[in-house]
């Protein structure tokens, strides 16, 4: 059974973080960029911590650099060059980690990890004129409303476990409940916001697709702290561990829904 308690303290948690990042949102620009380069900079000390421990401190700094400046690059509608800082960034980090005596794949993971989502969101909510805002508002709203329902619906039915190995607390019962509860969430911003889809069934598929993109996303995390050693990313969130355990499923499902509105681009130039 669900603990009460814990409910609790995620509901207060999200009720004081969830209004900053949806009023980020809904104001794009400097705000939106604010809030992605917020983000960048605690979730590269958290992978740092996760995976250089002993040299955690100049790692994050190397990440966090190397993220932030291909974050800006992409705010500068320049998606080419924001690809290319990206993959030297990483590279660059990956050399430095090395001279430290770190592993230098898993420094250059890091930045390609996290950094990549970030130039989507990016792309997502600042260059596509007026469909921009509803676009974010979709991958928001699709991985939220997949991972609250995926722990509310497998805290109260249990049954048997998704992955034992790497995450034992999550069922299929869960995954069931935040596939529909996904797939709803974007049936409705399909039906009810303009992104220039030809039907609001094609919500209905985006929705499953980043509900299922959420999913992965969290599981491949609880793989990554399985093989870390860590049980959490971090201790930010009362409740929820660190910011990385509360945006894993978003960084994945960002990377679908963006690749199907790269789909729906493609289709609107070839119509």
């Amino acid at each position: 059974m669900v603990s009460l308690r814990n409910l609790g303290v995620r509901a207060a948690s999200a009720l004081v973080l969830a209004p900053l990042a949806v009023l980020a949102i809904w104001a794009g620009g400097l705000w939106f960029l604010a809030l992605l380069l917020g983000a960048i900079v605690l979730l590269a000390r958290e992978w740092a911590a996760m995976s250089a421990p002993e040299r955690r401190n100049p790692i994050a700094v190397g990440v966090a650099i190397a993220i932030l400046a291909c974050t800006v690059t992409a705010h500068a509608e320049n998606m080419s060059a924001a690809l290319v800082v990206l993959v030297f960034g990483a590279a660059a980090v990956a050399l430095y980690a090395r001279r430290l005596g770190q592993a230098g794949v898993d420094a250059a993971y890091g930045v390609l990890y996290l950094g990549w989502p970030a130039i989507l969101l990016i792309w997502l909510r600042e260059g596509q004129s007026g469909a921009g805002l509803s676009w974010t508002i979709m991958v928001f709203v699709v991985a939220w409303s997949a991972d609250v329902m995926a722990f509310l619906v497998g805290s109260l039915l249990g049954g048997p476990k998704l992955w034992p190995r790497y995450s034992p607390n999550k069922t299929w019962s869960g995954f069931a409940g935040g596939l529909l509860a996904g797939s709803v969430a974007g049936y409705l911003v399909a039906r009810f916001l303009p992104l220039g889809l030809p039907d609001p069934l094609w919500g209905l598929a985006l929705g499953l697709a980043g509900a299922l993109a959420t999913m992965a996303g969290d599981l491949w995390e609880s793989a990554l702290k399985r093989r870390f050693g860590v049980k959490d990313a971090g201790g930010l969130i009362p409740g929820h561990g660190g910011l990385l355990d509360r945006v894993d499923g978003l960084m994945f499902a960002v990377v679908v829904i963006a690749a199907g509105r790269l789909a729906v681009l493609m289709l609107e130039r070839t119509a």
